[in-house]
């Protein structure tokens, strides 16, 4: 993954108090969660292209 870059978010208390309800039922950290539910919406908008894992010399491999 990269170096994360730290920023202040503003949110309205009871949502965050939702948002970490819902990230202890799933055993994330608070900001863990944050950044799985935006990773889900911008795969689901299109908007987060998956960067091919490095698959060298899959399929390629010979018996000896």
């Amino acid at each position: 993954m990269g170096e994360k870059k730290p920023f202040v978010l503003r949110i309205d208390p009871e949502k965050l108090k939702s948002l970490e309800k819902w990230a202890a039922d799933e055993f994330r950290s608070t900001n863990g969660q944050i950044e799985y539910l935006l990773d889900q919406a911008l795969k689901k908008a299109g908007r987060w292209k998956v960067k091919p894992t490095n698959t060298r010399n899959e399929g390629n491999e010979q018996a000896s």
